[in-house]
């Protein structure tokens, strides 16, 4: 019973310390250097035609700044269609009046991004554009972000990410700070260094352009709760897999609720342990069985969990290889356990000073206990089968 106990701690340890060492390894790549190079081109030099597609979801407050910042990076070829997708207010309305291409589609049996987004494409079919950008609508496109885009798109002919980061709202009620910093090492730091590495990113589900050849042929109509993720994993097993644009840049903000930030969080964390549980191995043997790399890299990169949930793995199994060794078990479980948080935490040390300090500042640290507190509580409720089911507009309204 004790070698059994022993041996279950021991294999606990090296299967998490695969996720920290990949978290480790691209961290540190993506310190020090220059960011990957991109060329800048204005729209009227680009050889190309761009469609951008807008899913919007009741979105009737936010879609105006998005198309404003979209308009003038587009020429007179180009498109931008938003797609109001089973709206109860005046989205379309809205959309229209901003002057964007408006399509409606009502639709109760399918509800979810990805079925948005399929329709826009249904739409642009009649007159295929050469490339298609999809932008969320409450997502704010930086200057020129749309040029560098498609200038890279056209130079490697696979899809392209851009530099996706979240922030605070003004006078949220809410401290996002550490959730910031987080979102910035997932999506900024990551991504960084395995571009740094010469591999693919995930996709991140807005502020990605697709050669139009590539995207209409695939799986978009889907309810799955992180259908971007899905997707560019796809692409790569069909060997397009996504390269990281940090240069391009789009910003959005978290919810200002704490309802809007709980569901936020729990569709991306189970949307996220979902996707990996059930392609996970499939695609590690897919990759390894063909020599393929950038399916390798994304799926390692997928066995990477939202970073509280690698915390409180890392932490439970150090605590229980500790106690066990002190029982007089083994203590190879230990040694392997405390590697696993010396690495994670030297992985944070290293995101923080090069990424995070403004966001996260080091007197601020001690107050997001809580924060994390909640965290690790809303792993629990999904343990216990509370789930997410469908894509639904994020709750931004403010707490009373």
């Amino acid at each position: 019973m004790l070698t059994l106990i022993s041996a279950t701690l021991v294999i606990a340890a090296v299967l998490i310390s695969i996720p920290v060492v990949v978290f480790f390894i691209e961290v540190v790549a993506s310190l020090g250097g220059a960011e990957p190079h991109d060329e800048l081109r204005t729209r009227d030099t680009s050889t190309g035609r761009v469609a951008i597609v807008v899913p919007a979801h009741n979105e009737s407050s936010g879609v105006v700044p998005t198309i404003q910042d979209i308009k003038p990076q587009l020429s007179s070829m180009d498109q931008l269609v938003v797609v109001a997708d089973n709206c109860t207010d005046d989205t379309a309305t809205v959309a229209d009046l901003a002057g964007a291409e408006v399509v409606t589609r009502n639709n109760l049996a399918e509800v979810g991004k990805g079925f948005a987004l399929a329709r826009g494409i249904n739409h642009l079919s009649s007159d295929p554009p050469d490339y298609v950008v999809f932008v969320d609508a409450d997502c704010r496109m930086e200057k020129d972000a749309i040029a560098r885009l498609v200038a890279a798109c056209e130079r490697v002919d696979r899809p392209v990410q851009a530099r996706y980061l979240m922030r605070s709202p003004e006078n949220s009620p809410i401290d996002h700070s550490f959730a910031e910093f987080a979102w910035i090492v997932r999506n900024w730091a990551r991504p960084l260094g395995l571009s740094r590495l010469g591999g693919p990113v995930q996709l991140m589900g807005t502020g990605m352009i697709f050669p139009w050849e590539l995207i209409r042929s695939a799986s978009l109509a889907s309810g799955h709760l992180v259908e971007d993720m899905k997707l560019g994993l796809d692409l790569a097993a069909k060997g397009k897999a996504p390269v990281f644009l940090p240069s391009a840049v789009c910003l959005s903000e978290f919810p200002v609720s704490e309802q809007g930030a709980d569901s936020q969080r729990q569709r991306w964390i189970q949307g996220h342990i979902g996707t990996m549980l059930r392609t996970a191995p499939r695609l590690l043997v897919r990759a390894i069985a063909k020599g393929d790399i950038d399916l390798l890299f994304l799926t390692l990169d997928l066995l990477v969990p939202p970073l509280s949930l690698l915390g409180l793995l890392v932490a439970t199994t150090f605590l229980l290889s500790c106690l066990a060794a002190l029982s007089g078990l083994s203590t190879a479980a230990a040694i392997i356990a405390f590697a696993n948080v010396l690495l994670f935490v030297l992985a944070l040390l290293f995101a923080w000073i090069t990424f995070g300090k403004d966001v996260l500042p080091a007197r601020a640290i001690a107050s997001k206990l809580p924060l994390i507190a909640r965290k690790f509580a809303l792993y629990g409720q999904m343990l216990l089968g509370r789930r997410a089911g469908k894509w639904v507009r994020t709750d931004r309204g403010r707490s009373e």
